[in-house]
C-alpha cells in the first residue's frame, strides 16, 4: 500500500487532489496538510511514500521542505503540484519526481503516479536506496523531457525531443522548434544543466543545438565561427567549442 501526503495551503486545491486520487489502487491518504509545518508534524507521526507538495506556500515555500526531505535517509517521493511554471527547474534541482500544473491534467497526473509505482516497486536493497536517497546527492540529475510554457491564458507543454536549438534572450530562452518559435522564462544556462549531454550541445554563450541538427562549420573571421543546423538555421559558434562541433562533425582533431 503506497501512503500519500498531499501538502497545499488551499482548501480547494487539496480536494480536487483528492478526489483525483481516491481511485488509484493500492494508494492510502495519510493526511492533507495546509503548511510545511503540519506536513512535518504528520510526516513525524506516519512516514510517507509520496508528497504531493505545492510550492507558493505562506511562511515556507513547498521548495524549501522538498530540500530538507531529500537529506532525510529515505527520502519521500515529492511530486510538485502548482499553478506556477516558473519554478520548473527549481524543482528538478531538488529532484523531485514530477512536476504538475494547475488545474491538473488526467493524463498527466496518471504519468506521475506511474512513475511513482515504478520507482516504489525497487524497494530492495541497494536498487531502493539508490532510486530514493539519490535524490539528495549532487551526482544525481534528472533530466527534463519537457518544458511547461505559461502564455496569456494557457500553459502548454513543450516536449524537449521537438526542440532544435535554443537561444538566450535576456531573462529567457527562446526554443525554436521545426515550425515556430516559443518563448520561455528560464535562464539559458539553467537550462544547459537539465538537458541530456548526449542530445545538446553547447556552441556559444547564447546558444545550444541538438547534436544530430549539426551540419556545418565554417570559418567567418579571426576566431570567429558559423554553424549551419539540418534545420537551416546559422549560429556563431565560439571557438571554445569548436573541438567539439568537430567531433560531432566527424573531423575531430582537425
Amino acid at each position: 500500500m503506497t501512503a500519500y501526503l498531499i501538502v497545499d495551503d488551499e482548501a480547494p486545491g487539496r480536494a480536487n487532489l483528492r478526489l483525483a486520487l481516491q481511485a488509484v489502487p493500492g494508494w492510502r491518504l495519510l493526511a492533507e496538510c495546509d503548511s510545511a509545518a503540519a506536513a512535518r508534524g504528520a510526516l513525524a507521526q506516519s512516514p510517507a511514500d509520496v508528497v504531493f507538495l505545492d510550492i507558493q506556500m505562506p511562511r515556507e515555500s513547498g521548495l524549501e521542505l522538498a530540500r530538507e526531505l531529500s537529506r532525510l535517509p529515505q527520502p519521500p517521493l515529492i511530486i510538485f503540484v502548482t499553478a506556477y511554471n516558473t519554478h520548473a527547474v527549481d524543482a528538478f534541482e531538488v529532484h523531485a519526481l514530477d512536476y504538475l500544473l494547475k488545474p491538473i491534467d488526467d493524463r498527466r497526473l496518471a504519468q506521475a503516479i506511474d512513475r511513482a509505482n515504478a520507482m516504489l516497486a525497487s524497494r530492495h536493497g541497494e536498487a531502493y536506496r539508490a532510486a530514493l536517497h539519490g535524490y539528495a546527492t549532487a551526482s544525481h540529475t534528472q533530466y527534463m523531457d519537457s518544458f511547461s510554457v505559461r502564455s496569456v491564458g494557457y500553459i502548454e507543454q513543450i516536449l524537449v525531443r521537438d526542440v532544435l536549438w535554443l537561444q538566450a534572450a535576456g531573462n529567457y530562452v527562446e526554443l525554436h522548434l521545426a515550425a515556430r518559435t516559443v518563448l520561455h522564462r528560464v535562464p539559458l544556462s539553467r537550462v544547459e544543466q537539465l538537458l541530456r549531454p548526449e542530445e545538446f550541445l553547447r556552441v556559444h554563450r547564447t546558444a545550444i543545438v541538438r547534436r544530430d541538427q549539426v551540419r556545418r562549420l565554417a570559418v567567418v573571421g579571426d576566431g570567429r565561427y558559423q554553424l549551419t543546423l539540418a534545420c537551416g538555421a546559422q549560429l556563431p559558434a565560439s571557438a571554445r567549442y569548436v573541438q567539439e562541433l568537430k567531433a560531432s562533425l566527424g573531423v575531430a582533431g582537425q
